[in-house]
Parts: structure tokens; C-alpha cells; sequence
């Protein structure tokens, strides 16, 4: 009976077939059961400029949409546009009608940011839904590009890759390219334009306040630039360590026959035991990571609200600025605080 798939070379008693297994081809089966994976070394890193040259490449997937993408990114600039311009409207009505006891003229304006509104949210919808067709298209192309790939490489290529690493590398990196492509580097300009519109217009509405907000952002970059060296290293131990375990799973029910007949199954779920259990640990650790720059994510934007509502409330009082202002000041505020967490968090 020919000896089962999942393993890795033949063994045999003679010294000179031992030497014959040796040169033989990869494909080469073992009557042992899979043995435990050593710990993932750690893999370098790209440079940022080979991860620009690597994105580069999958330029020619994007050419059969570059007319819809064009089109997602004007429907998100004019979202975005609107959603600045509403706040704006409510600071004309309380500075204006509402000031001056016309209440005749508050519901034209009041309609006009209602419609805005909708129309804003008509935006949103259609740039979602171009969007997740145009990214599943790009993904599905990719992956079979990829899958065809592999099936050409030589056997000594995957003598030397684990088969959950590759495993890992045609899931979960395909996944990472799909949603940078599609939604990543689509929200890291338009997050980068509203913080710099919406930041420009509160200095522009009451300077101090804007020196608030501006200062209040230095230890959110501070701290989002330790992050961000601690979770790519944290990621990329997590998908190594998930690429060892799909690697014994897979060598495990490749070879089940040779496992029960030598009765080696506890053995086998020990391994298997050892790098599940190394894989939570891991991924805990990257979770206690998250939440914690969560947390202050959300710490900076509220203790700066409270002053800004403080000090300007002072400054209502005192005549310096109008309600009206201090209302589209903090909305726009407000407004902040998703584009600064998304941003961070890219």
C-alpha cells in the first residue's frame, strides 16, 4: 500500500535508500506523523518603499475600473463636502432668524440642510455599493492570478513554503489588498481633506479654539506612530503563527492513516494543542494593544470637547463669539474625531 500524501520524505532502514530519498523528488511521502512546527522566526519587514512598489503592481488590476473609481471618488468628495456645509447652515439660522426673531425664514433654511442631508446619505449609499462590486472584481482577479501562479511553480517551491503559510498568504493578504485598494486608500484621502478642511475653518471661525483642537492632536499622532510599529509587528506574528497551525492541520489530515496505525494521535493533538493555545496568546496580546489606543482615541476628542464648550461658553458670554459659531464650531468638531480614529488606525 503506497504510504499516505501528508508527510514529508521516506524513511527506510538501508543507508543507501536513505541517500536515494534524499535526492528524490519533493514529493517524496513519511510514515512519520507531522512534527511540531518550530517557532515562526521572525520575517523582516518591507521597507515602506517596497510596500509603494509591491502596491504599484496591482496597477493593472485596477484599469477595468478606473472609470468607476473615478466616479466613487467624486461621489465621496461631494459627500464629504456636504457634510461640512450643514453645520455651516445651522450656524446661519442661529446667528440669523433665530437671532433676529424671524421665524418666518427658518424653514427654508432648515429644508435646505435637510436636503443636503439626504443627498449626502444617497452619496454614501452609491459610493458603498460601486465600491464593494468594483473591490470583489479586483480580489477575485488577483486571487486567480495567484492560485494559476502557484499551480506553475516548481515542486521545490513548495518544499520550502509551509502549506498553511501559503495558505495564509492567498487569504489574508488578498484580503488586506482588497480592502486598501477598495476602501483604505479611498478614506486615507478623504480623511486627510476633511481634517485639513474642517481644521482650516475652525481657525478660521475662532482661532483659540482652533489652537485647541490643533495641540490636542500632537499626542494622538505621537501615540499613533508608537502603535503603529508594536501592531504590524503583533500583526505579522499572529498570520505566521496562524500559517504554522493551518500547516499541521493540514499535514495531520493528510497523513490521518499513518497517525491512527501508529497510534500517534495524542501526540499529533499536542502539536496542534501548543500552537492553537500560541495563537490566542498572541492574538489577546494584539487585542489588549487595540484597545488600549482605542481608548485613547477616544479619551483626547472628549477632554478637548469639554474645553472647547467651556471656554467657549466664555467667550459667548463675553461677546467674542456668537452662539451660532460655538454650535458649528463643535459639530464640525465633532465631525473630527471619526476621520482622526480612522486615520490613526490606518
Amino acid at each position: 500500500m503506497p504510504p499516505d500524501t501528508g508527510t514529508t520524505a521516506a524513511r527506510t532502514n538501508d543507508a543507501d535508500n536513505t541517500n536515494n530519498a534524499d535526492n528524490a523528488d519533493t514529493s517524496a511521502t513519511d510514515t512519520t506523523p507531522p512534527a511540531s512546527p518550530s517557532p515562526s522566526a521572525p520575517r523582516p519587514l518591507p521597507s515602506r518603499r517596497a510596500g509603494a512598489g509591491s502596491l504599484w503592481r496591482l496597477k493593472s488590476y485596477l484599469r477595468p475600473y478606473v472609470a468607476r473609481l473615478l466616479f466613487i471618488w467624486v461621489l465621496s468628495f461631494g459627500a464629504v463636502a456636504i457634510g461640512i456645509t450643514v453645520p455651516l447652515i445651522g450656524k446661519e439660522i442661529i446667528d440669523g432668524p433665530v437671532a433676529r426673531g424671524d421665524t418666518g425664514a427658518v424653514p427654508p433654511l432648515a429644508l435646505l440642510a435637510l436636503g443636503l442631508g439626504v443627498v449626502e446619505a444617497l452619496l454614501v449609499f452609491l459610493r458603498r455599493w460601486l465600491l464593494a462590486a468594483a473591490v470583489l472584481g479586483l480580489e477575485t482577479a488577483i486571487r486567480d492570478d495567484l492560485y494559476g501562479h502557484l499551480q506553475r511553480l516548481p515542486m521545490g517551491f513548495h518544499a520550502s513554503w509551509q502549506s498553511g503559510q501559503l495558505l495564509s498568504r492567498a487569504t489574508t493578504d488578498l484580503s488586506t489588498i482588497r480592502r486598501f485598494l477598495g476602501f483604505g486608500l479611498l478614506f486615507l484621502v478623504l480623511t486627510t481633506v476633511q481634517i485639513a478642511t474642517v481644521t482650516g475653518l475652525l481657525l478660521h471661525m475662532y482661532w483659540p479654539l482652533g489652537l485647541l483642537v490643533v495641540a490636542s492632536a500632537v499626542p494622538i499622532v505621537f501615540t499613533t506612530l508608537r502603535f503603529e510599529r508594536k501592531y504590524i509587528t503583533i500583526s505579522r506574528r499572529v498570520q505566521d503563527e496562524q500559517g504554522d497551525l493551518a500547516t499541521v492541520v493540514e499535514e495531520s489530515a493528510a497523513g490521518i492513516r499513518t497517525i491512527k496505525a501508529f497510534g500517534r494521535g495524542p501526540y499529533v493533538s499536542g502539536i496542534f494543542e501548543e500552537g492553537a493555545l500560541k495563537v490566542f496568546r498572541t492574538s489577546m496580546e494584539k487585542v489588549g494593544l487595540s484597545a488600549r489606543f482605542f481608548t485613547f482615541l477616544e479619551v483626547i476628542p472628549n477632554i478637548t470637547l469639554a474645553l472647547v464648550l467651556l471656554l467657549g461658553a466664555l467667550a459667548v458670554g463675553s461677546g467674542t463669539l456668537t452662539l451660532g459659531t460655538l454650535v458649528a464650531f463643535a459639530t464640525l468638531m465633532l465631525q473630527l474625531v471619526w476621520p482622526v480614529s480612522a486615520l490613526a488606525s490606518s
